[in-house]
């Protein structure tokens, strides 16, 4: 994967107009950055066999960082919508994906991911550990019956805003109350990252 430099300078802007920087930084660490690429990749190599453009709903989207490493892909994309309840975000991953946004192609909302009804073919989730189980079982039911989903989790219980970590992959799995097409792990120095895809069952 090659990231295009005129994405790579819309970062940098949304970094340098951000009014909390250091929070803005935090979505481009290491771990952050990884735990994305991985996600990226491995989708792209199951998009291979796709003939159509996606349509790809990110709920936890944050500073739309996901986004634009997917749209830095081989995997065909109609649309993006990035997703996220804090209201600050949504400035941030309009910048970061301000290519996009202008071609059309990428669309920040603010909203509760458990009210918000979407209609993607790809449905990411990449903020399991920030949702209650009762938070976890509403999203999941707005999510359309046939769309492909991917979830991420870890086990990082020392932050405080990990509510629902999971302890291990088995036990990730038995939360996400889906039928399991893949699922993998991804260590890093302080946690370890867990994926899952699949369909609603």
């Amino acid at each position: 994967m090659k990231v295009e430099i005129e994405d790579v300078m819309f970062w940098m802007d949304a970094i340098r107009n951000s009014d909390d920087r250091y929070r803005t930084l935090e979505s481009f660490w290491k771990g952050q950055l990884r735990s994305k690429v991985w996600l990226a990749e491995r989708l792209e190599e199951m998009c291979g066999t796709w003939h159509k453009s996606a349509k790809i709903e990110i709920y936890g989207g944050w500073n739309g960082v996901l986004s634009s490493i997917l749209f830095n892909t081989g995997i065909p994309i109609k649309h993006i919508t990035s997703v996220d309840i804090d209201p600050t975000c949504q400035e941030l991953a309009s910048t970061v994906n301000k290519r996009q946004e202008m071609e059309g192609r990428f669309t920040a909302v603010t909203a509760d991911m458990s009210d918000y009804d979407g209609n993607g073919d790809i449905v990411i989730n990449t903020s399991c550990e920030h949702l209650t189980n009762g938070a976890y079982e509403c999203w999941l039911n707005l999510v359309p019956d046939e769309a492909l989903i991917i979830l991420q989790s870890n086990n990082y219980f020392e932050l405080e805003e990990h509510i629902n970590c999971a302890a291990d992959l088995d036990d990730f799995k038995r939360m996400s109350r889906l039928n399991v097409i893949w699922a993998g792990e991804y260590p890093t120095e302080k946690y370890t990252r867990f994926m899952i895809i699949g369909k609603k069952k």
